[in-house]
């Protein structure tokens, strides 16, 4: 049953929800309006009497006592009276359709009188249909007999009050307040309460339905959407809002469906370079190999060699796909040790110079003395030799490569630059990814498989180091990479 609940539709999970929230509302409007209005109306005008007694305490010898006394019990609905021990009414005011205190005799309220007294000078006694409850400094006493029979329930309270000087006697103040609410004011509330629970109920289940099937609507619709992108179908659009969140989502979705297409276009064209850079050689071995094998007089050293070379470029095909691999595998580990680059490209540059004599190439060197940076020789050699190669492959007519290194602040900073056709400002980020080639039919030199941009950022990342690329269609590119001198020992 929770295994069904958790995979039950947005829109039954958005309805119970406002259903639930409704009846908890309903339920709390129901406990506050209905069950506990009693409680809350006795301890609204229980505070209302003694608020009133306090103030007409206070006040007790004013001359406009009997303004403020009509004041107050308009305000409270209360009964007031004032009086002294010889009865005659000092101060009166009725605002009670059914005033108990008016309606007592003299024996009634001596007995007030007295019970005030016994009770250090304040007296409050409750009236219910049982008999009555004397309340005494918070204590409950009863009264077997009640003073008089009462259909509702309500309060008097007693204060003796201080008499002016020279007056005989002490005043009393008592006052009287109904403590049960007006059976019609309850009846009208129930009444009102039913018609809101009908109400609310109807506009809550129409208020879910309709949020529940605008919020369900376009997440089912990006759910079928990315079924056929999930089955291979990358021209896939998903379209739809109602939402921010929602639009935003499809933002990202569609996003994501044109990188998978660019990716997958990518890696058929890797497949098929890999291909031709696999059968080229082959096919060469193969042919020389038979050639040999059949005409006699062709095992000449010449054509052993070409079989060596053709071997070797597969070789060296392979060992970049691995070496391309276990970098973006992080299986690999750098080792670090100080060294000094500027003699490190001199070295590398001294194995280029059989392709700048025999094809003409012209490579450019402007290297700054004594460079030392923290690095693993293998790996960044790696890099050298691939920028290189790189730019062998691309650049222009004139077979001109620039190669510099020179030192910024704190940082040793090495350009390779070509003169070739560059690369378009919108394709530039693309040139380190795997499975990019800006064009299918560039030539290759002696060396180099293809690879050499992914393995450059994959091993200048492990270095942390800072590196980029550069370009202006029609005049080359320079590829850079950055790294901190090392400290002098």
């Amino acid at each position: 049953m929770k295994h069904k609940l958790r995979e039950a539709p947005i829109k039954w999970k958005l309805l119970a929800a406002f259903a639930g929230f409704t009846l908890a509302m309903l339920a709390l409007l129901w406990t506050f309006q209905v069950v506990l209005l009693d409680q809350f109306y006795k301890g609204i005008k229980t505070r209302d009497i003694t608020s009133a007694a306090q103030v007409l305490t206070e006040h007790a010898n004013d001359e406009d006592l009997d303004s403020l006394a009509q004041s107050l019990a308009a305000q409270y609905e209360l009964c007031v009276m004032v009086q002294n021990t010889q009865g005659n009414v000092l101060v009166s005011a009725d605002t009670l359709p059914d005033c108990r205190i008016h309606k007592m005799n003299n024996l009634q309220l001596f007995q007030l009188y007295q019970m005030a007294v016994a009770n250090g000078g304040r007296y409050v006694e409750r009236i219910t249909k049982d008999p009555a409850v004397v309340l005494i400094h918070g204590m409950e006493m009863q009264i077997l007999q009640p003073r008089y029979n009462s259909e509702k329930e309500s309060m008097i309270l007693v204060q003796i009050l201080d008499s002016p000087e020279g007056e005989e006697g002490d005043r009393i103040l008592l006052l009287n307040s109904v403590l049960s609410p007006v059976n019609a004011t309850v009846q009208t509330l129930r009444i009102q309460l039913l018609l809101v629970t009908f109400l609310m109920i109807g506009v809550s289940l129409v208020l879910s339905l309709i949020l529940s099937r605008r919020l369900a609507r376009p997440i089912a619709k990006v759910n079928e959407s990315a079924k056929l992108l999930a089955g291979g179908n990358y021209d896939t659009r998903f379209d739809g809002g109602g939402y921010r969140e929602i639009a935003e989502l499809n933002e990202t979705l569609n996003h994501m469906a044109e990188e998978l297409s660019k990716v997958e276009g990518l890696r058929k064209e890797l497949l098929a370079n890999i291909s031709h850079d696999l059968r080229t050689p082959l096919t060469m071995i193969t042919g020389y190999a038979e050639m040999m094998r059949d005409l006699p007089g062709e095992g000449t050293p010449e054509n052993i060699q070409v079989i060596i070379d053709e071997a070797s470029r597969l070789t060296r095909l392979v060992n970049d796909l691995l070496d391309l691999s276990k970098l973006q595998a992080g299986v690999q580990e750098l080792t670090v040790e100080r060294l000094n680059l500027t003699e490190m490209i001199q070295s590398i540059l001294k194995r280029y110079a059989k392709l700048t004599e025999q094809d003409g190439y012209q490579i450019e060197v402007t290297l700054a003395e004594n460079v030392w940076v923290d690095a693993d020789e293998s790996k960044l050699s790696q890099v050298i030799y691939n920028l290189i190669n790189n730019a062998i492959n691309y650049t222009g007519p004139d077979n001109r490569i620039m190669v510099r290194l020179t030192c910024r602040e704190d940082w040793a900073r090495v350009e390779i630059q070509d003169t070739g056709i560059g690369i378009p400002s919108d394709q530039l980020h693309y040139v380190w990814d795997r499975y990019y080639k800006l064009d299918r039919t560039h030539k290759r030199a002696a060396v180099g498989t293809g690879l050499g941009l992914s393995i450059v950022k994959n091993v200048l990342e492990m270095h942390k180091a800072r590196f980029g690329a550069d370009s202006v269609v029609g005049r080359g590119s320079t590829f850079w990479f950055e790294l901190p001198l090392s400290e002098t020992e």
